[in-house]
């Protein structure tokens, strides 16, 4: 009994942790490329050097999400909650 209601919970703990940084990743790849597009309105001579500074911090953001699903899927698949 005890050892289904921690699977439950680690079910649920893993969709959240999935789906809090999904939305987070979105956000703030927007918020970043949102900037980069402002800043190459603004001085279009840098922009070149705005992009690939954009898309480099857009890989750092999107590592971030990658890492929780991984952490997720220990939280699903090898428990160590469970005995």
């Amino acid at each position: 009994m005890d050892q289904t209601i921690v699977a439950q919970y680690s079910l649920i703990a893993a969709a959240f942790i999935a789906g809090l940084a999904s939305i987070a990743a979105a956000f703030s790849d927007s918020k970043a490329a949102s900037h980069a597009l402002e800043g190459m309105t603004r001085q279009p001579e840098m922009a070149g050097k705005l992009f690939t500074n954009m898309l480099v911090a857009i890989g750092l953001i999107e590592s971030i999400p990658i890492i929780a699903i991984v952490i997720a899927l220990v939280l699903v698949f090898a428990n160590p909650f469970l005995k």
